[in-house]
């Protein structure tokens, strides 16, 4: 039953606000904002799925195929993490995980708002749901968070960043996405209001506010990992990041001094190479394409330099295999990308997990739209654990040091929210 509620005397701001604390009463929810940011081939729908009729909640081992199960022509939300690798490829995951979130959960909702300019467009069984959410009256509390503990020292961050340089000399490895984490406790906290903050610090067209019954992903993505819309699969590979400047002039500079880096160009470039490969093992002969090339992008704390590769889906393919046989993407991968996965679980110290995974919905159709899971805190609200990682593109031509600031760069957004 689809039925159309104009916002009346509130904002839509305040609508998705009161439905998200209701929605924080449930389970399962699922918030995606595209923040009206123009973005090509523009950003996720905006919509809040809520509830679960079914869920699939997997680690590593038979993930793909169970969603393939689970799909049967009805909305689907929630995650894929990193570590399906091991599903994929001979690899492993033995690293310290501070959340311990499951490789995969993904469910059916009950309910979706599909927000608009001037109402909702609600998807429920439920005739008074949008009374309900407009009664609950949430509990007034507030987010502390505890200091957090970086997974590696800035001198073992850049003696790794010097022996992956060295694993790239000796020709291991071509470009790999070197992370860190970050982690501590959660002292007390409102996840509804938490997420809106963050969304406020660092609007992005990718945002999505999940929970999985104790797990929570706040995110504040800027990257599209794939996208299909009909037969057209659409992936936005990130590669290349600048501060914003303190002056319309600096900020400026910057968006040209990234444009102009040899450097950032030659590690988009292995990128795309890397992604063209990925969408050709689904893709009709011919159609793979590089859409736009080092296209520049800012967002509230960083310029991003973003290619748009696209593809016509192979008759008879199943919709599952294009995001089977692209995962985990390029861009926190690396090239070749089976041996980066291997460095990284060498050189990393803690698990992935959700983070570098990817969020999303699937709609009934088969047409779905999905995020790379960076620039996003993942909460185990049972354990009170937090945990955020960044990372960035090591080439032969990486500096240790300048690439330990990129990272922090990026995490700016996070720290704020958790001071």
């Amino acid at each position: 039953m689809n039925q159309f509620y104009p916002y009346q005397e509130l904002s839509k701001e305040q609508f998705l606000q009161q439905a998200l604390h209701w929605a924080s009463t449930q389970s399962h929810f699922s918030l995606h904002l595209n923040n009206q940011i123009s973005y090509p081939h523009n950003g996720f729908d905006e919509l809040l799925a809520i509830g679960a009729k079914q869920v699939m909640c997997e680690n590593a081992g038979s993930v793909f195929q169970s969603l393939k199960n689970l799909h049967q022509n009805e909305w689907l939300f929630g995650y894929l993490g990193y570590d399906l690798k091991n599903e994929l490829e001979k690899l492993e995951s033995r690293n310290a995980d501070y959340v311990g979130f499951p490789d995969a959960s993904l469910f059916q909702p009950e309910h979706i708002i599909h927000f608009e300019k001037n109402g909702v467009t609600v998807e429920s069984d439920q005739s008074d749901l949008v009374e309900e959410i407009l009664q609950h009256k949430p509990k007034p509390a507030s987010s502390q968070f505890g200091p957090s503990t970086a997974s590696v020292s800035k001198e073992e961050y850049i003696s790794h960043v010097e022996a992956l340089r060295q694993h790239i000399e000796d020709g291991d490895c071509y470009e790999i996405n070197f992370c860190q984490e970050f982690h501590g406790q959660v002292e007390s906290w409102n996840a509804v209001e938490s997420f809106l903050e963050l969304n406020h610090i660092s609007p992005k067209p990718f945002a999505c506010f999940q929970k999985h019954n104790q797990y929570f992903i706040l995110s504040a993505s800027p990257e599209r990992f794939v996208k299909k819309a009909g037969n057209q699969i659409i992936s936005q590979p990130i590669k290349g990041t600048r501060p914003r400047g303190k002056s319309p002039s600096e900020d400026e500079a910057l968006k040209t001094e990234l444009r102009n880096s040899e450097k950032e160009m030659a590690e988009n470039m292995m990128i795309v190479d890397l992604v063209r490969n990925d969408l050709s093992r689904t893709a009709k002969t011919g159609s793979v394409k590089v859409e736009e090339m080092f296209g520049i992008y800012s967002f509230q704390q960083v310029h991003q330099m973003i290619s748009t590769v696209v593809s016509e889906l192979k008759k008879d393919t199943h919709f599952i295999d294009v995001i089977e046989k692209a995962f985990p993407m390029g861009s926190m991968t690396g090239a070749p990308k089976v041996k980066v996965m291997q460095l990284i679980e060498h050189y990393e110290n803690t698990k992935r997990g959700a983070f570098s995974g990817a969020a999303g919905y699937i709609k009934p159709s088969g047409d779905f739209d999905f995020n790379v899971l960076i620039r996003s805190l993942f909460v185990n609200d049972a354990t009170k654990a937090y945990s955020f990682q960044v990372g960035s593109a090591i080439t032969y031509d990486a500096v240790a040091e300048q690439e330990y600031d990129e990272c922090l760069v990026k995490a700016k957004a996070l720290f704020q929210l958790l001071n």
